[in-house]
């Protein structure tokens, strides 16, 4: 940041008075601006024994499968975030849905939330920012192409639940150890 939003004016990174951390600190109006992590909301969609997944158009990770997920815009609850990036992604509408797992990374300071619900008759059809959309079984899945790590890990809690047949919600911390190793911890 270079500039103050509200008047225009210079900013600094300091550390404001009763604070902690460094902050951009307007030099004029000494207004702070906060910078906090991002929000990704986005769900596991069912339909009968498959899931759906979507195969990226946008970078990051342009061609690669994932969740339909996005950032939660202004104005919207967490659940109407999910929601709507089901529709944008995947042209797929969704209820029933239920809180699945929280994750926070702090390496890219977001926080996703995942649903679970049910694709509404089983239709989808490649959105704006997918290439392709599938319904996929746990066999189908290109384990060895999933855009994100956190995808992944929302992947095998769903199939490991699916399997004791009790879907819970589930919360963990996601914490990069190297360019290609994660440690998860759960809570």
């Amino acid at each position: 940041m270079k500039f103050c939003s509200a008047c225009g004016s210079n900013v600094s990174v300091v550390i404001p008075e009763g604070d902690n951390r460094p902050r951009f600190v307007c030099d004029h109006c000494h207004t702070i601006h906060y910078e906090n992590p991002k929000i990704v909301t986005g769900c596991i969609a069912q339909w009968q024994d498959t899931i759906l997944l979507c195969k990226r158009a946008i970078e990051p990770k342009y061609g690669l499968w994932t969740l339909p997920a996005g950032f939660m815009e202004n104005a919207e609850t967490n659940l109407q975030g999910a929601v709507r990036e089901t529709a944008e992604e995947a042209n797929a509408s969704v209820e029933n849905m239920r809180l699945f797992c929280v994750f926070s990374i702090p390496h890219i300071s977001q926080v996703y939330t995942m649903y679970l619900g049910d694709l509404v008759d089983g239709q989808a059809s490649a959105g704006q920012e997918s290439l392709d959309v599938a319904l996929m079984t746990e066999d189908e899945i290109p384990w060895q192409d999933i855009a994100f790590h956190v995808i992944e890990e929302t992947l095998k809690l769903y199939y490991k639940d699916k399997k004791r047949g009790v879907f819970t919600t589930h919360y963990g911390d996601i914490i990069k150890q190297s360019e290609d190793a994660y440690r998860v911890n759960y809570f």
